[in-house]
């Protein structure tokens, strides 16, 4: 797709108000890609901060995702390096335990789309639940843990990480592998990747 054509379809993104009723600070998409975009990173749905400044990531799972990643902001905010799309584009708002899910009418409605469009997609970062259930469907294993501890399954076309959320502080103590293991390697991946 060219380039004009897939500005086009982020401000057509950007624009949306699909699900307006249902969000508590009202429709404020966050996502951001170019078509020169090398690697797509997709993630669960902004939270508050994120939905005040309009910045994908620009909040502490954010930072732990770029030191997960080996990136700087300057990398990881040049959309000739990453393409971010989230599973929900707007703050779902706040549940029980954390924020709601995405909502369930945005990615059907615009991830094939934008998947269809970023032509120079060398790998997808599948970050949390929602991520890896919409990608993955019955390819992925019965919970996050095993499929995040299998993700060789899933390369090169994917990468499947946990959410980098301060909530799941406990599950990173509980699978010290991730950060021992995973994450050295990750960080050689990416670089490999974002230099093709």
């Amino acid at each position: 797709m060219s380039a004009a054509k897939v500005k086009k379809l982020l401000a057509e993104i950007r624009s949306c108000t699909n699900c307006a009723e249902g969000l508590p600070l009202g429709p404020r998409p966050i996502v951001s890609f170019a078509a020169s975009s090398r690697v797509l990173l997709v993630g669960q749905a902004p939270g508050t901060k994120v939905h005040e400044t309009g910045i994908p990531w620009n909040d502490p799972s954010g930072d732990r995702l770029r030191e997960w990643l080996g990136v700087t902001r300057d990398e990881f905010y040049d959309t000739n390096n990453f393409a971010i799309a989230p599973m929900g584009f707007c703050y779902p708002g706040r549940g029980k335990s954390g924020d709601n899910p995405p909502r369930p009418e945005c990615a059907p409605l615009w991830m094939d789309q934008i998947t269809a469009s970023l032509q120079d997609i060398r790998m997808t970062i599948l970050i949390g639940q929602y991520a890896l259930n919409y990608f993955l469907g019955k390819r992925r294993k019965k919970t996050l843990t095993e499929t995040v501890r299998n993700w060789r399954e899933y390369f090169p076309e994917f990468v499947v990480l946990p959410h980098p959320s301060p909530r799941n502080n406990i599950w990173l103590k509980k699978n010290e592998w991730f950060e021992d293991e995973l994450v050295p390697e990750l960080s050689g991946i990416v670089a490999a990747f974002l230099k093709q």
